[in-house]
């Protein structure tokens, strides 16, 4: 070939084109895809090279060896980046234009071999060699060894007396796994002639509008089905035994549909069916996303009337004289368990439950009323749907991991403080936060990487918990929850107080867990109104010698809303702790407020570091003049009308940690573009059993208590966010 740069500068663009094609999901194998991807590439880079060299015959200026097949080249890796190579703008073009570099550099060399080319050539493939290092090197954690251990060997629980079973051990049912279906899925046997239950498939059109156009037209020749005839297919982890057993219906979250996602949760159902609960991972892939497109959650209604069908049909099996599942279910003992975009399914589900139409197109009846008790949302979307849903009298549990990727803040906390509960049954809502999980291993097929290729070459791996760690550490939590709601142990529920008693089966992070029960009594939440000395029911709030006050919204990382009203406090005596002035803020209680208070009553309050740098909005050299960021602890105290005290620090309830910070990409500048900063607010709650206080002072009289005080003694300067004080039973 006459011009070996076009050959050279070909061959980089065949290079980027086939990794597209390959990663380019469409049910093909990835080689084929691949050579398509290639051959995509040359015809793009072909015409683009005759359509650069007609302008350089009219033109006559363009030096044709060395422009013309460098534009070419450029005007094909464009056309790639705006198909989709999944790389931001910036490493994109930083990475091919290296590409060209080398490329342009070799033929520099090949045609002159001069010392200086060959130096160049020398210093470029050293250049490529660390790029490619750093593409497929998993990473490093930079803030490795910035936390203490949370769940260390010697720390002790507040409750060390309670003697609670693994709930993560096998339990005495032996475990039968079978699947249901249409039995006549074209994709999967497992739900074609290998079903053990034939299911009928159900009219779905007018809960998923959007199937239509490419998204119908392909979706319909990979399966063979449309919305007219969605299939009800489940894969069941069913306990051995004599019945009735609770139900649990796992359902799994948006992923490539070809690239199935159901079979990612047998490590829940296992454990759970030999524990006595009947547990079934739930299809809805062909809902899930495909190159043909998204539906972009306005297929969630769909996602959370198929949970609901399903278990119609398992109604009909458990009332049927004549099948071996009669019998077998408490079908007034339910809990939904979603991931992704299945954690808000189960919400929406749960909604639905109790409605007499779909809200959105009342042609469609429901008629449901299902005896669901408890909710469990795994990394959650709260935002696709577009109704906002508030559950009530309803135990629900949502977990997130810090180094999610795809849902970037715990979301799931929206939905945890919507909920509501109206009736006197007791109930409770939990959420935990775990430091180093991401989005992808809560489900085992899903994979360490929370995207896909090429952009999972830029994600921080290094960091994350093991796939198998994330997932006994779901396990803990879940079955826990399963427990107290569906079996009523209600020891269980003491876990998600204080994680430090689950220290033994859990991998050794930091958790932060929210609780609060149904009776739990709000004297101050910060949503009320924009008065900053004013709590609910005319208690009164003072601060005293703070170095900054405010209420405010909290904000997510990327700068969205927790939708989460709190107050920030700060204080600052430099680097000392002077007696004289400490800062302060203190709760003066109503007549209604006091009479919350009792022995028999726990203290409650949610709290988390802040930004220490608030201090100094204006300090000039911030880098130089960093400090440290503060280990924090203060004082609790508590004062009766006759001016009677007692105290407590907030490290002897638990430690407040400092701010978990995470690096999800390879590169930092990546992070800020990609996810948003690197730490969010996010706090935890803390209970404080009353009678302690009584202990340390025994003239405290509980009855006349007048204010609560949050004295700030402990750390000389240091910012916290204080939110949703009350008082709960023991």
């Amino acid at each position: 070939m006459k011009n070996k740069l076009w050959l050279f500068l070909t061959v980089l663009t065949l290079i980027f084109y086939g990794i597209a094609g390959y990663h380019f999901l469409t049910g093909w194998p990835p080689f084929i895809m691949m050579m398509i991807g290639m051959f995509l590439g040359l015809a793009v880079s072909t015409i683009a090279y005759g359509f650069i060299r007609l302008i350089n015959t009219q033109v006559k200026r363009i030096p044709a060896n060395y422009i013309v097949p460098i534009l070419s080249t450029i005007i094909g890796l464009c056309i790639l980046r705006f198909i989709g190579f999944g790389w931001p703008a910036l490493v994109f073009l930083t990475i091919t234009a290296l590409g060209i570099l080398f490329c342009s550099v070799l033929f520099w060399f090949l045609k002159k071999k001069s010392p200086f080319s060959g130096v160049i050539l020398g210093i470029l493939v050293v250049v490529i060699g660390l790029v490619f290092f750093v593409l497929i090197n998993p990473g490093s954690d930079p803030f490795e060894n910035k936390l203490p251990l949370m769940l260390s060997p010697n720390q002790n629980s507040i409750i060390d007396d309670l003697q609670l079973e693994n709930p993560t051990a096998l339990g005495p049912y032996e475990v039968r796994e079978f699947t249901y279906g249409s039995g006549k899925d074209v994709q999967r046997k497992e739900y074609a002639h290998e079903v053990t239950y034939r299911t009928n498939t159900v009219n779905g059109k007018w809960l998923i509008p959007d199937w239509k156009g490419k998204k119908k037209k392909w979706r319909e020749r990979y399966w063979e089905f449309g919305p007219e005839n969605f299939p009800l297919n489940g894969r069941v982890y069913m306990p051995e035994g004599q019945g009735q057993f609770p139900l649990i219906l796992i359902v799994h979250g948006n992923h490539n549909m070809i690239d199935y996602s159901d079979n990612g949760y047998g490590y829940l159902g296992e454990v759970l069916a030999s524990r006595g609960f009947i547990t079934v991972s739930v299809d809805e892939n062909f809902l899930n996303g495909h190159w043909s497109g998204d539906f972009r959650g306005k297929e969630m209604p769909a996602r959370a009337w198929l949970l609901l069908k399903h278990l119609e049909q398992w109604q009909r099996w458990n009332s049927d004289e004549n099948h071996y599942l009669r019998d077998k279910v408490d079908m007034n003992n339910i809990m939904l368990v979603g991931h992704s975009r299945g954690g808000e399914a189960v919400a929406i589900a749960a909604a639905y439950n109790e409605l007499p139409y779909f809200p959105d197109n009342a042609k469609e009846k429901f008629d449901f009323n299902f005896g669901i008790k408890g909710i469990v949302a795994i990394a959650p979307t709260d935002y696709r749907y577009h109704r906002k849903i508030s559950l009530k009298n309803l135990n629900f549990l949502s977990l997130q991991g810090s180094y999610d990727s795809d849902e970037v803040s715990f979301w799931g906390m929206r939905a945890y403080r919507r909920l509501r509960f109206t009736d006197s049954i007791s109930r409770f809502k939990t959420g935990v936060y775990i430091h180093h999980a991401n989005h992808g291993q809560f489900n085992s097929t899903w994979g360490k990487s929370d995207f896909g290729a090429p952009a999972k070459w830029l994600l921080n791996l290094a960091p994350l918990l093991e796939g198998q760690e994330q997932q006994e550490t779901a396990k803990v939590f879940i079955n826990a929850f399963a427990e107290a709601t569906l079996k009523n142990n209600q020891d269980y529920k003491t876990i998600f107080k204080d994680v430090a008693i689950a220290k033994e089966w859990l991998p050794n992070e930091q958790y932060l867990t929210h609780f609060e029960s149904s009776d739990f009594k709000i004297i101050a939440d910060f949503e009320e109104d924009i008065n900053i000395n004013t709590a609910r029911d005319s208690s009164k709030l003072l601060a005293n010698n703070l170095a900054f006050w405010k209420e405010e919204n909290l904000n997510t990382r990327d700068n969205n809303s927790q939708e989460n009203n709190v107050v920030v406090l700060g204080w600052d005596k430099k680097d000392s702790l002077n007696t004289e002035e400490i800062a302060s803020y203190e709760l003066t209680l109503s007549e209604k407020h006091k009479s919350f208070f009792d022995r028999e009553s726990t203290l409650q309050f949610t709290l988390g570091a802040g930004n220490h740098e608030l201090l100094n909005p204006n300090q000039k050299n911030k880098e130089k003049n960093k400090r440290e960021v503060p280990q924090l602890d203060f004082t609790i105290q508590l004062t009766d009308e006759q001016k009677e005290t007692s105290s407590i620090s907030v490290s002897a309830i638990k430690v407040i940690p400092k701010p978990l910070k995470t690096r999800f990409t390879k590169f930092k500048f990546l992070d800020k573009e990609m996810i948003g900063e690197d730490w969010e607010v996010q706090l935890q709650t803390y209970h404080l059993s009353l009678n302690t206080l009584t202990d340390r002072n025994s003239e405290l009289n509980l009855e006349t208590v007048k204010s609560l005080k949050f004295i700030f003694d402990q750390t000389p300067y240091g910012v916290v966010v204080l939110d949703e004080i009350g008082v709960s039973s023991n």
